[in-house]
């Protein structure tokens, strides 16, 4: 047998490589010892990270504690798959670093189930972020296990990914071809994947001391890869893709791309990536650039053009100034560019041989747990899109079913900062209650036209976004004097928003910067943008709402039909002739009572498509 010594904290830790039969033997008993002792560390090395690919292999399976690793080469058939996978079934408690993805992979390509090692994993990744789900970019460790490793178990950790990327270069291999194509046998190899579950199963204590001291509810725990649980299962369900019109939509955006180009380089602008000459264009035409970038350059990004183009966010007309044809051509020509790379190429490149595309779904997203879609990111699209969704299908026999909680954000303040109005209305008003009128009404009478609502929208919004004048009157085509005004007029109307503000602002200076969501979450703020704790506080309870709902869901049988979790709304393919019944199911998980404010949701049952939700005809 193969065996590598490392020295982790000061400690000589073993890397071990079974052979033959009686090696894996030796495997299988140290394994049934270590689970009596406690959880046992588990990992995978594969060709890459689209599990659902044609090609894709498992090439091994490790195993640890915080001294022994056992590299198993799963490539090998026969001994070696028997081995792994007696283990995997009977060890009684596994922990893992990111387990969705290994989850995925042994679901898919050794088959143990999900459903059967799910509940017997705890997840690293999910404990570290919810001590700090900041990334260094932000100030925190990050949630990667190599930092991770440094912070908590070894400064000194090696890091054997850097190495191993030195050793796909010397094979003439690059990092994407070389987890794939590296010698089974290498040395470097087996010491990487055999010390990540070392580093795993020595992170794991100390993460759970540390969520101890800092008092995090283990139910919050608990909840955490639940949720990643049933994440992954919508992940592994995925999504029908519509090859034939995904083929001709990436044709249609490539000539949009192109055509708009060409209208762009007529007013000399030969690159629409080109800020300086979009800049320089754009003045010679008359517009008045005021806004500067971080460095003092001309801003010309998106906002600045759709604002002279006379559209909002959402592409929307405005009807307050006549659209400047340049910054409309830019705009237009970058987004179908930009459409056709980050979704209809991928969708295409990562379709299974059954017609199906497995998006990424992140549990833990951001500092407030928001969930987000990846490979391609749906979150991303925009409101009124019908082309992207228009790829996605429901199953054969089934229509799309989509419910989304209603106005989930200003209920969610409502609620936090028992704003005593909004919290009165919400309770009076139903289902349908317009929050934005009752507030325009609130202010200006009874006859408040759509343009206070408009207003009123903006200065709600900001509330809860942290967005400031500037910003909302863009959002809302307004002047910014006329919106400054509504935010005068919004705090006056609604002052328990801004003591709650103050409120947590100074809870979260006594405890280091550190807000503490409803349901017991650690947001880390940043010192000089503490205004964002509204922001923080009402987005980490919207995101728990859906949580929740998801497990009642589950709960009420409907996990099979959930695809993926968007926003604040659950997407779902449905039998037809059941639809309205599953709708009314969907309705039922996603209806809530929070601190008194009662949290609603509206099914809309569609066609086969995702985008017949949206205006498409399919």
């Amino acid at each position: 047998m193969l065996t590598y010594k490392h020295r982790v904290a000061d400690d000589v830790v073993n890397v071990h490589v079974p052979a033959t039969p009686e090696e894996l033997d030796d495997f299988v008993s140290w394994a049934q010892e270590a689970t009596r002792r406690g959880p046992v560390a588990l990992d995978t090395e594969t060709t890459g990270l689209d599990v659902f690919s044609d090609g894709y292999r498992l090439r091994t399976v490790q195993f640890g504690d915080a001294h022994d690793a056992w590299v198993i080469h799963w490539e090998r058939f026969g001994h070696f798959r028997r081995a792994a996978y007696e283990v995997l079934t009977k060890v009684r408690r596994f922990t893992i670093h990111h387990a969705p993805f290994d989850w995925l992979v042994l679901d898919r390509h050794a088959g143990i189930r999900l459903e059967d090692l799910a509940p017997r994993t705890r997840d690293t990744k999910v404990m570290a972020a919810l001590l700090d789900p900041r990334q260094p970019s932000e100030g925190g460790i990050g949630t990667a296990l190599k930092p991770l490793s440094a912070y908590y178990v070894d400064r000194t950790a090696p890091d054997t990914q850097g190495d191993l990327t030195a050793v796909f270069r010397s094979l003439g291999l690059t990092k994407e071809t070389g987890w794939s194509g590296i010698d089974l046998d290498h040395p470097t190899y087996n010491l990487y994947a055999g010390l990540d579950v070392i580093l795993t199963a020595r992170l794991e204590p100390c993460l759970s001391a540390e969520l101890t001291r800092l008092e995090v509810r283990e139910r919050l725990v608990d909840y955490e890869h639940e949720i990643a649980r049933i994440c992954a299962h919508m992940q592994r369900t995925g999504l029908v893709l519509d090859e034939e019109f995904t083929h001709d939509l990436d044709g249609i955006l490539s000539e949009e791309a192109h055509d708009y180009a060409e209208m762009a380089a007529r007013y000399g602008v030969e690159s629409v990536n080109s800020t300086k000459q979009i800049a320089e264009a754009l003045a010679g035409m008359g517009e008045s650039l005021t806004e500067r970038t971080a460095g003092g350059a001309v801003k010309v990004d998106k906002a600045v053009l759709l604002a002279l183009a006379d559209m909002d966010l959402q592409w929307k007309r405005l009807g307050i100034r006549t659209p400047n044809p340049l910054a409309e051509a830019v705009v237009r020509s970058k987004r179908a560019g930009k459409w056709r790379s980050a979704y209809v190429e991928t969708f295409l490149e990562t379709v299974d041989s059954n017609g199906r595309v497995h998006c990424g779904i992140n549990a833990l997203a951001a500092r407030t747990g928001r969930m987000s879609v990846n490979r391609p990111a749906l979150q991303t699209l925009p409101s009124s899109d019908q082309m992207i969704r228009r790829c996605l299908l429901a199953d054969e026999g089934h229509l799309m079913v989509s419910t989304d909680f209603q106005a989930v954000e200003m209920r969610v303040l409502a609620a936090l900062a028992d704003v005593r109005r909004m919290k009165d209305g919400f309770q009076s008003g139903g289902a349908d209650f317009d929050i934005h009128m009752f507030t325009a009404q609130l202010i200006k009478g009874p006859g408040a036209t759509q343009g206070d609502r408009k207003l009123y929208k903006g200065s709600g919004f900001s509330k809860v976004y942290g967005g400031g004048v500037t910003t909302a009157a863009r959002q809302a085509g307004a002047d910014e004097s006329d919106m400054a005004r509504a935010f005068a007029e919004y705090d006056r109307a609604f002052p328990e928003i801004r003591r709650a503000s103050r409120r947590w602002q100074r809870e979260a200076r006594a405890t280091g910067m550190v807000t503490v969501s409803a349901t017991g979450r650690r947001m880390p703020l940043d010192r000089d943008r503490a205004y964002a704790v509204v922001n923080y506080q009402c987005q980490s309870a919207a995101r728990d709402l859906l949580g929740q709902a998801l497990l009642n869901a589950e709960s009420a049988g409907l996990l099979d039909a959930m695809r993926l979790p968007i926003h604040d709304e659950i997407l779902a393919s449905v039998p037809a002739r059941e639809a309205e019944e599953f709708a009314r199911e969907f309705e039922r998980a996603m209806t809530f009572d929070l601190f008194g404010v009662p949290i609603v949701s509206k099914a809309d049952v569609g066609g086969r498509s995702w985008g017949s939700l949206y205006g498409a005809d399919f």
